[in-house]
């Protein structure tokens, strides 16, 4: 029972961490960069004074779809952070550029993640069914091994946590010291980008919790 507790808990943290991501881009998308950058100019210097001049940037539909795919090596933007030039906008636009700059860099978590990723791909689909049959069979090989491809997925979440984490602090710190955001700036930027990496924990926490309930309903069923 306490464990279905801190479930409900953890899933309620990830509804309220997803309200708060979108509130408090809204809140700053409204309040203007003193530099004038858009979040498309702010990541193309951002890249540029890397020396990442081959990665392009491309506008995508949608609110908050913003990402870097490792594979093509483009900086995507949703539509609102490509053109506009607010606090919002260029945060999130600086922060994946903080993505092609692990990249670039070969940051050791990134890395990881991009290799253990298909895994996880087959993993996070199959897992579900393994458990299910395996609870309702009460057949302990098929739990057994669908908690460890849920394992995987867990890991990878994990594994996310320090990419994202570290992504934040390099745009954070580039766009002080590049002239994107004043000083005085910089609260809103930390802002947007905490409530970002506050959905991330909250999805990682969720995730190991429910992997420590699928293990102690093993544990308990074979005894």
């Amino acid at each position: 029972m306490f464990m279905m507790v801190l479930i409900i808990a953890a899933f309620a943290l990830t509804i309220w961490a997803q309200f708060r991501v979108k509130g408090t881009f809204k809140k700053w998308a409204q309040v203007p960069a003193t530099s004038g950058l858009t979040g498309y100019q702010a990541a193309r210097r951002m890249l540029d004074n890397n020396g990442l001049h081959h990665i392009p940037i491309e506008p995508v539909p949608g609110s908050l779809t913003d990402h870097y795919d490792p594979i093509n090596r483009v900086v995507r933007l949703s539509e609102p952070v490509y053109y506009e030039n607010t606090i919002s906008a260029i945060s999130v636009a600086c922060h994946e550029v903080g993505h092609a700059i692990q990249h670039s860099v070969s940051y050791p978590f990134l890395v990881a993640r991009h290799r253990i990723f298909p895994i996880v791909n087959f993993a996070s689909g199959i897992a579900p069914f393994l458990l299910i049959g395996g609870f309702i069979f009460n057949a302990f090989g098929l739990i057994g091994l669908g908690i460890i491809f849920f394992s995987v997925a867990v890991a990878f979440q994990l594994i996310t946590l320090p990419v994202e984490f570290n992504a934040s602090n390099r745009a954070r710190s580039l766009m002080i010291t590049e002239g994107f955001v004043h000083q005085e700036e910089a609260k809103g930027v930390a802002k947007v980008l905490n409530a970002a990496a506050l959905t991330y924990v909250a999805a990682a926490l969720l995730s190991l919790l429910e992997l420590i309930r699928y293990i102690l309903m093993f544990t308990q069923n074979r005894e």
